[in-house]
């Protein structure tokens, strides 16, 4: 069962019947969702599921068969990646994908390569707020940070865009819990802003306890939705879609790490 939740806001992004896939193997089968400006949106549900093919096929990188992607009111179904960053929107990959053998720096200053021009350091500033140790190895290359740094790194390459819609896949991967916990306070801080956020996440109990809504993805459709709440309440849900949990001792131990190395 689907049951869609009103925010009273304007959608900032609307994907309706979207189909895609990679040459004769369909992933996505007519996927529906909509995020609404100043939320943050969950995506979870198992591996292969085909959370990471719709992050693609929203921002370019992947082209829709059927369907359509809405953003900010103009049909951007088939737009290119780079014209995606200068709409406005930003996707941080799976696996960071950051320039090893560049600097912190140079790292940030090309995710602002879409606006044209020289980066404003008022964009350094915010992202050095949020992420004070990037100020600290903004000499070092990027492929000497550890897995919390180059997850911050990428986030903030990310921003460095100006982005108004952040997509962000599986930012937990392969780092420890306390890592984890800043990195989800820096997403609320973003969502203060008025970032609006649409995540991929598989670590599924931190993801619904930061989101304001969840779509729970099954062999490339939606197969629930709702309130982060009321997807954490439900048993339907819980125990299906997403594995079940005890919530009695979510407070006293902190989630796992990923699967994976861990890295602070």
């Amino acid at each position: 069962m689907t049951t869609e939740v009103s925010t009273g806001s304007a959608p900032l992004l609307v994907v309706e019947g979207l189909h895609a896939g990679y040459g004769h193997v369909p992933v996505l089968r007519g996927v529906d969702l909509h995020v609404s400006a100043g939320e943050i949106v969950t995506l979870v549900g198992a591996n292969g599921a085909g959370k990471s093919t719709l992050l693609k096929t929203i921002v370019g990188l992947v082209h829709a068969t059927r369907g359509r992607v809405v953003y900010d009111g103009q049909d951007a179904t088939r737009t290119l990646p780079e014209r995606a960053v200068r709409a406005g929107l930003a996707l941080v990959p799976e696996g960071r994908m950051l320039f090893g053998p560049l600097t912190v720096e140079e790292n940030l200053r090309l995710g602002a390569f879409a606006r044209r021009g020289a980066p404003d350091p008022e964009d350094f500033e915010r992202v050095f707020v949020l992420f004070p140790v990037l100020r600290e190895r903004l000499g070092q290359t990027a492929s000497t940070l550890s897995g919390g740094e180059q997850q911050m790194l990428a986030i903030g390459r990310a921003l460095m865009s100006r982005p108004r819609l952040l997509l962000l896949d599986e930012p937990s991967l392969g780092l420890a819990p306390k890592v984890i916990a800043e990195i989800f306070g820096t997403l609320d801080r973003l969502r203060t802003d008025g970032l609006t956020v649409l995540l991929v996440e598989q670590d599924v109990k931190i993801a619904l306890r930061h989101a304001d809504r969840g779509y729970v993805m099954r062999t490339g459709a939606i197969a629930h939705s709702g309130s982060a709440k009321d997807l954490l309440a439900d048993d339907h849900v819980r125990h299906i879609y997403l594995g079940a949990w005890d919530d009695t001792s979510a407070s006293s131990n902190p989630p796992q790490a990923r699967t994976g190395s861990v890295t602070p």
